[in-house]
């Protein structure tokens, strides 16, 4: 508990607004609160966007994005960055500029489709998050599909988990966390640093409503990292919160509802 009056450990989500409140900022900012730490934010995108998939997609100037990080970082300071949907190239290598001069564990979503299958990061947009946004990465937390998109190498099984880190992690984020959520069998996570390897199981839940899960489960690991957790420590806390925020998940308008990010209260 903290003492009346004092901040608590100050996390910034870099990313892009999910108007339906099941993704994006919205959900980054609600894990933040939840896990007791400040939130704060650089929306890099609006979307128009709800439970039946994303209608629409605008990116946000570069110097909008810029003038938004320098704000806070120079003036509030940051314990731990996170970085979501980054849309182009151009918002890609400018936020990874940005970070690189920020001293604090980065952990990097590397959004590239949404839950329903919309593309929220450009095809252009794939080489600079290779080779400028990964390098500057504390932890990386691709999904199968987003390890594909990134890497070519297709997970089928939690045997393939390890050769498809091993592929990220020649990218040249420090740690890498593959979310195995999409294979079918226990919910099984690989998180190494090619040295060493923990596997996070969770029971698989029986519920369909699981929009934000990702933007969750790397805004939770950040919050972690901003107390102070080492990286396998805020991983497995993080997994413990998404897993019932998955667990809590409620139906919300005509398709897939959100996770509850407020589920422990």
């Amino acid at each position: 508990m903290r003492a009346a009056g004092q901040a608590p450990p100050r996390v910034l989500t870099v990313a892009g607004s999910d108007s339906g409140g099941g993704a994006g900022i919205q959900a980054d900012l609600k894990t933040m609160l939840a896990l007791g730490v400040h939130g704060m934010s650089v929306i890099t995108a609006v979307t128009a966007q709800n439970s039946l998939g994303v209608q629409g997609a605008w990116e946000l100037p570069v110097e909008a994005v810029r003038a938004q990080y320098r704000s806070v970082v120079d003036d509030i300071g940051v314990q731990a960055v996170k970085t979501g949907m980054l849309a182009s190239a151009e918002l890609v290598e400018a936020v990874a500029e940005l970070i690189s001069t920020t001293d604090a564990p980065v952990v990097v979503d590397p959004v590239g489709v949404s839950k329903h299958g919309d593309p929220l990061l450009a095809a252009s947009a794939l080489d600079s998050v290779r080779t400028r946004l990964l390098p500057v990465a504390t932890v990386a937390t691709p999904n199968l599909d987003e390890v594909a998109q990134l890497t070519g190498f297709q997970v089928t099984s939690e045997a393939d988990l390890r050769p498809a880190a091993q592929a990220v992690l020649a990218y040249g984020p420090r740690w890498v966390l593959i979310k195995g959520g999409h294979l079918t069998g226990e919910a099984v996570d690989l998180l190494t640093d090619g040295d060493q390897e923990f596997r996070l199981r969770a029971p698989r839940h029986d519920n369909r409503h699981t929009h934000g899960t990702g933007c969750t489960l790397a805004s939770a690991i950040a919050s972690e990292l901003a107390k102070g957790l080492t990286v396998p420590e805020a991983v497995t806390a993080a997994k413990e919160y998404v897993t019932g925020a998955i667990a809590h998940g409620f139906a919300l308008g005509g398709g897939i509802g959100p996770v509850d990010h407020g589920w422990r209260f």
